[in-house]
């Protein structure tokens, strides 16, 4: 029902092949791109099936909007090439199934925020910037209904996300939400990238949490003290499916008075987390994940960082540590913000 929108003259008149001469985890060249970018597209195998990490930068990086990295995972699918070991892939298809009966409908005629599948953090949604804010998917044993599925990208499963997200449209449907505030950049891109690429209906308008923080900092503007720290962002994954939404991570720093460090993994030159690169289990792939981190935090620490920022919590989860076993100190974003209306954060580690 529900088909990708890749269109391969796109990539037969493409000057530049930048979805994977660009890639930072192969090295391609122009003419090879282009000879294995149609030989996915024509349904064949290649290298590229087999090597990617599943960072989404490709879908970036290209200029045109054709979908490349949609198009790879739908192909690793259909010729059963799997980026993760089959046991990973099960056990968290399994994981994302709704459970526990349905959940409360609550009606809010108007804007909310949606924790999607992390209602355990609603501690960093507190404060004078969430005041008054409907949340939704609050019950921890319920918010897999809200789950916005992308996640399923790295396990090579659209079928998965194709066959449950219409499922958890039609629940937030139900609460008659007109602006829906995502919690995480994934359900984000989720509804402005990977729905209309695959022609799938989205009945509200998605905000990402950035742009709202952004906003409600305005709004509290008087209220705002420089936080003066020199900050590195990490940025995830799943902010390669909004690139468009990304100013505003130094739009907040200029607001609250963050230093972004000068760096070299930055912005589309960003480095992953390295925690799909390490659950691949291939040769060397944990080797190859810890080179990523290693890079990634060398680069935070040169360019003198004393706080890494995070929106992701798996990439929190994968990096946090080590972060702070490198003398930065790991924060969300939404905890930044609070510390630059005089909050106390949630926690430091």
């Amino acid at each position: 029902m529900y088909e990708l929108k890749f269109d391969e003259r796109q990539c037969l008149s493409c000057a530049t092949q930048d979805c994977l001469t660009k890639c930072q985890y192969m090295n391609i060249d122009r003419d090879t791109a282009k000879r294995e970018i149609l030989k996915i597209a024509h349904g064949e195998d290649s290298f590229v099936l087999h090597d990617c990490v599943t960072c989404y930068a490709c879908e970036e990086y290209c200029p045109v909007n054709n979908h490349p990295f949609y198009l790879i995972v739908e192909q690793q699918e259909k010729l059963n090439i799997p980026p993760l070991p089959q046991p990973i892939i099960r056990r968290g298809i399994n994981t994302g199934v709704p459970f526990r009966g349905e959940p409360e409908i609550v009606n809010i005629n108007g804007r909310a925020l949606n924790m999607g599948v992390f209602s355990d953090l609603l501690h960093l949604i507190q404060g004078k910037l969430f005041t008054g804010l409907p949340v939704i998917s609050t019950d921890p044993r319920k918010m897999f209904h809200y789950f916005c599925q992308l996640m399923y990208l790295h396990y090579a499963r659209t079928s998965v996300i194709k066959e449950r997200l219409p499922k958890i449209i039609e629940t937030i449907r139900k609460h008659n939400i007109t602006d829906l505030i995502c919690f995480h950049d994934e359900c984000y891109g989720t509804y402005t990238s990977y729905c209309p690429s695959v022609g799938m209906d989205v009945p509200f308008k998605p905000v990402h949490l950035f742009e709202y923080l952004y906003n409600r900092l305005n709004e509290l503007k008087g209220e705002i003290k420089p936080v003066n720290l020199k900050v590195a962002y990490q940025r995830p994954c799943s902010a390669r499916l909004c690139p468009d939404k990304h100013h505003f991570v130094q739009d907040i720093f200029d607001l609250i008075g963050a230093d972004h460090v000068k760096r070299e993994y930055v912005d589309g030159n960003a480095l992953c987390c390295g925690g799909t690169i390490r659950g691949q289990r291939r040769e060397g792939s944990r080797k190859r994940a810890a080179d990523v981190q290693r890079r990634n935090i060398e680069d935070m620490k040169k360019a003198g960082a004393e706080v890494c920022i995070f929106n992701c919590p798996a990439c929190y989860t994968t990096m946090g540590e080590m972060v702070a076993q490198n003398g930065m100190k790991p924060m969300f974003m939404s905890d930044l913000c609070r510390l630059a209306i005089g909050e106390k954060p949630a926690g430091w580690r």
